[in-house]
């Protein structure tokens, strides 16, 4: 069997989570992608004791014009998450402004 080769986001998204992973974190916290019955996607991001964990992010809503294209991202605080819900064909889109968000607010030598 031959399988397609896993996304840069998807292996991006692999790659932020053992970066997590220090022995501990993993066996509390994780990553959760989830489906939904309207149909679509959950994508939530445990914070807790990353570097994200008391980062600001700008809560993302689109809607388009089909019933199916839509994606909105926020953070929680209490407890900490990134939370995003998507139509069937957006789990990459809010994947990537998840991971554009840690990128962006990665601190160089803080990080696990």
């Amino acid at each position: 069997m031959t399988r397609s080769p896993p996304s840069d986001t998807l292996l991006k998204l692999q790659a932020w989570y053992h970066a997590q992973c220090n022995g501990d974190w993993e066996h509390t916290y994780g990553i959760t992608i989830d489906t939904l019955d309207n149909p679509g996607w959950c994508l939530t991001v445990e914070l807790t004791d990353t570097y994200l964990y008391e980062t600001e992010f700008d809560s993302v809503v689109f809607n388009g014009e089909h019933v199916d294209d839509w994606f909105q991202c926020k953070r929680k605080s209490s407890p900490a998450l990134f939370d995003a819900a998507c139509g069937p064909n957006h789990l990459s889109t809010v994947i990537g402004i998840f991971l554009d968000w840690a990128e962006a607010n990665k601190v160089t030598g803080l990080e696990p």
